[in-house]
């Protein structure tokens, strides 16, 4: 993948690093809560949702430690239809702490480096220089930030066995960070097994969502696709929740609800910290079943449903208004009336 200007936005400052983090770190809390009041997701499932919402958290925090004081590279935001940072932010976190032992014995100690600080402050009453503020934050980011923590490409949920009433008798759940999107995705698969022990075939099924199941696609054809591949796994009902666009100050995409809210800030109506979050859900159900391939290597296959398409916005109360007065259609094509959040107050960066 090639970033370009075009792809991303660069924030470039301490201040918009803390804004931008407060305005992230607010926003996918409250959408926890949202989705456990408005029941868009099981208890199994939200169990599952907050934990890969905190592994985004965690690394988008880690992101925030890495950049603070660093005037050569800037962290960039997607800006084509996310308002995350880009993939590549990721996957240079990941391949920093392949690297920490190296990078850790390079810098000065912690101790060294506070005693250093003191003397600057209170003798010498001089301000701390960044790129000592930089070594600081470098040696707080390489002994804190675990390497299995970060939100990767492709993230792997254990199988689970489900209620009896469910759809299928086992379930497993697996996230991933879409290179063209740019934004994360959760899935759920329900499914039922007719091996002896699942765990004979664990590393196969996690081999082949990985596979077949790690972009953004049409739901059925990788419903299909998992199918095809799983002799003795039946998939019964997949779920997806696609998190985003994160509509707000810093996103500049095609987007209306995007537009509304910053044309809401250019005209001072709302604050700068104004938000909007989408999040679409889709499912799709197996029926019967229909055999596939040659005479003598039949292979049973199921038949999918069309897919269930769901469309939210979750945003806070004046935002809610500012779209039913400059969006209405936009707010037509829903599943249900926005859903409201709180607002976010910033008050000092």
């Amino acid at each position: 993948m090639i970033t370009t200007p075009l792809d991303s936005a660069i924030l470039n400052s301490k201040e918009q690093y803390v804004f931008y983090h407060k305005m992230v770190d607010f926003v996918l809390k409250e959408l926890i809560v949202s989705v456990q009041q408005e029941q868009l997701c099981n208890h199994q499932e939200l169990l599952i949702f907050k934990q890969y919402s905190d592994l985004l958290l965690y690394s988008i925090e880690a992101m925030r430690i890495k950049y603070m004081y660093d005037e050569e590279d800037n962290m960039k935001v997607d800006l084509t239809d996310s308002g995350f940072p880009n993939y590549l932010e990721f996957r240079f976190l990941y391949n920093d702490l392949e690297l920490k032992n190296e990078y850790v014995g390079k810098l000065k100690g912690k101790e060294n480096l506070k005693e250093e600080f003191l003397d600057t402050l209170l003798k010498k009453k001089q301000p701390i220089k960044r790129d000592k503020l930089f070594q600081a934050s470098s040696i707080v980011y390489y002994q804190s930030v675990k390497q299995q923590y970060i939100f990767n490409r492709f993230v792997q949920g254990k199988i689970i066995e489900t209620p009896k009433n469910g759809h299928g008798n086992l379930m497993t759940s697996w996230s991933f960070y879409d290179v063209t999107t740019n934004r994360p995705y959760i899935c759920y698969m329900y499914f039922n097994y007719d091996g002896k022990r699942i765990s004979d075939d664990k590393e196969k099924l996690y081999q082949v969502l990985k596979e077949s199941a790690d972009r953004e696609m049409s739901l059925d054809t990788m419903a299909y696709s998992i199918d095809r591949k799983l002799e003795n796994i039946q998939p019964k009902h997949i779920k997806r929740i696609d998190l985003g666009p994160f509509h707000n100050v810093f996103a500049k995409d095609e987007n209306e609800i995007t537009h509304a809210i910053l044309g809401g800030i250019a005209r001072k109506e709302i604050p700068l910290e104004s938000y909007a979050l989408s999040l679409k859900i889709d499912e799709v159900f197996s029926g019967d079943t229909f055999k596939e391939g040659g005479f003598f290597s039949k292979q049973t296959m199921q038949k999918w449903s069309d897919v269930i398409k769901q469309k939210y916005v979750f945003a806070p109360h004046r935002i809610i208004q500012l779209l039913h007065n400059v969006a209405p259609e936009t707010l037509h094509k829903l599943a249900k009336s926005p859903i409201e959040m709180s607002d976010l107050k910033i008050d000092k960066i």
